[in-house]
């Protein structure tokens, strides 16, 4: 389990993050908006943990700018900010839950582990990209009306790109998360890129619409817009 934590206090984001990673969660952590934003947005995580009052970008920015880009992952607001008024705000930008510091740790985890329950993307049955849907338990992958074969990796690469639609995916995220290595010493790009070509050539080139592209120097997004 993956958690972004986006807090500018240096003490109380060590503590998050020892606190966290003392649970078994892979903790991440930024300091500024923009940072928190970029990492939201370039890598997965399973939720993000954010404070309102920011340096460069305010949590509800942050928070409507992820739920404008349809950003899977539940959002805690974590925030000293604890008027009837602030909670509203919150709620309403997207936030799926929201706590006020100082808070009791044992609360905090209770928390994540209801948000991480009801909002884990791994519970969806089925995923849907424009006219493209897989079923993730029969394996099936169809788009219209033509079912599509794939071999086992291209399925596996697909249903990521799928879980992260709409967003860049780099190759070093493709490495980590899809073939589980993070040796870049490896020849994995081109191996990626050999999949890449094969599936696009499955489910995109006998269709009239493209919904895999290419972000030159930076990776890959499933989406039915051009980028």
């Amino acid at each position: 389990m993956h958690i972004l934590v986006i807090e500018d206090e240096a003490k109380v984001a060590k503590a998050l993050r020892t606190g966290l990673e003392g649970e078994g969660y892979e903790v991440t952590a930024a300091a500024t908006g923009e940072d928190g934003y970029f990492l939201a947005t370039t890598q997965t995580f399973d939720l993000v943990v954010l404070d309102l009052m920011l340096p460069g970008r305010g949590g509800l920015e942050i928070l409507a700018a992820l739920r404008e880009r349809d950003c899977p992952a539940p959002v805690l607001i974590l925030t000293a900010k604890d008027s009837v008024e602030d909670r509203v705000a919150g709620l309403d930008a997207g936030a799926d839950d929201y706590l006020v510091k100082p808070f009791a740790f044992p609360e905090l985890l209770a928390r994540i582990r209801a948000l991480t329950r009801r909002g884990r993307t791994d519970q969806v049955l089925r995923l849907r990209v424009g006219d493209l849907e897989i079923d993730r338990v029969t394996r099936k992958v169809t788009r219209g009306p033509s079912e599509i074969p794939l071999t086992a990796k291209e399925y596996e690469l697909l249903e990521y790109l799928m879980l992260n639609n709409g967003r860049t995916v780099s190759r070093e995220m493709l490495a980590r998360d899809v073939w589980k290595t993070e040796d870049r010493a490896t020849p994995l790009d081109n191996v990626i890129d050999v999949h890449i070509t094969r599936l696009r050539s499955k489910m995109d080139a006998p269709f009239p619409a493209r919904l895999l592209h290419t972000i030159r120097g930076v990776g890959f997004v499933l989406s039915e817009e051009e980028p």
